[in-house]
């Protein structure tokens, strides 16, 4: 569970640390409504921008930032709809934007959930330790970006495969960028690092692991799933079924979302998606591919792994194909031709690598429950291709200019072509089957328990009892606020 153990000689110098900088903690209330958050704050937020190491950016940690650059407030939830003209089917498809939270990533929320429980009740030391953020891309540029507005050290752990955007801003943010060999799929080597870090360094360090850290759960519990609650309560309201709502593996955190949404609309199914490449909960297999970002080859120990009705596998050509067609000049002059309205062509860089994986597994969820224009699927976009215009270089370096005949190809197979193969609906012991995976990573290699694993699948308690530990957690959050304005 989130360990809420007060150590209140380390909890004085977070404190002072605090004071010392200025920075006020946003509680997870005011991550999903943004109304509760002080005139004074907002009024500073009109004075920065997004992405300035600034600590009233923890106040940006939400789904409602006004979508400017620069001297943003808040507004509704940024989500937008891929029409049917793209998607090729009758059911809606909606998508959570992440590219106007500070770092162009949702993750930026789940380091915050990770850190803030820690801070306050005095687990990390400000002062004197490091925050370690192991992470295939998003996740620790969120952490290295949380610990400079705090103005403590960092350690950013990614494999050195991913993009060279995320590396360039690292470089000038984190106080230590460590490279681990591979790619999104290597995970393990990333736990390998962390394990040699705590190893050479001690307590020097303090690991923010977010493929098992619950608050990376919490955070998305809260205020992902709230965010999609808001936007899908007006459908609901006009009659629209709720039908499901998609996420790529990754840490888990993400899924999370989906726990809060099956309580509101118990029908909704939890569709999970990864690399066809990697096809860990498909088949228990293993491989490399190019959807980046997501981690692969483990279940996540924050993964509800019960609440998962579907495992969607995606090829990760289709990704890049599409990739191309939605940023180069000749794939959006097709899907003009094709009758794609103008508006959603110049938003289309708002989708990412991931985002793109996320719509194709929607398309096959609404394709396989042969839904229809009074159902819904949501997703979450969680970063754009600002953090991936590398890529369409070396693949133009690679292949040429997307022309005419490449776009429709592209569009051929990854849309109009996308089926129902290597989609699996996960009945009582599907879901047992991959749960029980964990059991590899987490208890043979990571030192976590049998008996929690178990407590996971047999103690319905076991989930709900992090979800309501957010009302301890904001109040500790408050009170530690008050005791830095005191001083």
């Amino acid at each position: 569970m989130i360990d809420l153990t007060r150590n209140n000689e380390v909890r004085a110098r977070n404190i002072e640390r605090c004071r010392e900088r200025g920075v006020i903690l946003p509680t997870f209330e005011q991550m999903r409504d943004p109304s509760r958050i002080p005139q004074e704050v907002q009024d500073r937020l009109r004075k920065i921008g997004l992405w300035d190491v600034d600590p009233a950016n923890l106040f940006r940690i939400t789904w409602k930032n006004e979508p400017i650059d620069r001297g943003g407030t808040y507004g509704g939830v940024n989500a937008f709809e891929i029409p049917s003209s793209i998607t090729g089917v009758q059911a809606r498809i909606i998508g959570l934007v992440g590219h106007w939270f500070p770092t162009g990533a949702h993750k930026v929320g789940a380091t915050y959930g990770c850190l803030a429980p820690s801070l306050v009740r005095g687990g990390f030391d400000s002062q004197r330790q490091k925050a370690v953020w192991p992470s295939t891309g998003n996740y620790c540029r969120g952490g290295a970006y949380n610990s400079a507005l705090l103005g403590c050290d960092s350690v950013a752990i990614l494999p050195e495969g991913m993009s060279r955007e995320r590396f360039d801003w690292l470089r000038n943010i984190a106080g230590e960028v460590i490279s681990t060999p591979g790619t999104e799929s290597n995970v393990k080597e990333i736990f390998d690092a962390c394990h040699e870090i705590t190893r050479t360094r001690g307590e020097e360090v303090v690991i923010f692991n977010q493929f098992e850290e619950l608050g990376n759960y919490l955070w998305h519990y809260e205020v992902t799933g709230s965010a999609l609650e808001e936007v899908l309560a007006p459908l609901a309201a006009a009659g629209m079924n709720v039908a499901g709502y998609v996420s790529a593996t990754g840490s888990g955190g993400t899924l999370a979302a989906g726990d809060r949404l099956k309580q509101r609309y118990p029908h909704t199914k939890v569709i999970a998606a990864e690399a066809l490449q990697c096809p860990t909960l498909l088949r228990n297999g293993f491989g490399e591919h190019r959807i980046e970002g997501i981690g692969d080859k483990h279940i996540p120990w924050i993964h509800n792994v019960r609440n998962t009705d579907m495992v969607v596998g995606v090829d990760d050509a289709d990704t890049i194909d599409l990739m191309r067609v939605f940023n180069e000049p000749a794939g959006r002059a097709y899907l003009a031709r094709m009758g794609v309205d103008a508006a959603t062509i110049d938003r289309l860089d708002k989708l990412g690598i991931s985002c793109i994986g996320n719509l194709l597994a929607a398309i096959k969820a609404a394709k396989y429950w042969e839904l229809g224009p009074d159902d819904v699927i949501i997703t979450v976009f969680t970063d754009s291709m600002q953090l991936y215009n590398s890529r369409i270089t070396e693949e133009q370096e690679r292949n040429g200019a997307l022309d005419e005949i490449g776009a429709a190809r592209a569009v051929a197979r990854a849309l109009e072509g996308q089926g129902i193969e290597n989609a699996l609906e996960l009945n009582y012991y599907e879901r047992l089957r991959v749960h029980n995976l964990k059991y590899y990573t987490w208890i043979e290699q990571q030192g976590r328990s049998s008996e929690e694993l178990n407590a996971q699948w047999y103690d319905r308690s076991y989930w709900t009892n992090v979800q309501e530990s957010v009302h301890e957690i904001d109040a500790m959050i408050a009170e530690f606020n008050a005791e830095v304005a005191a001083g």
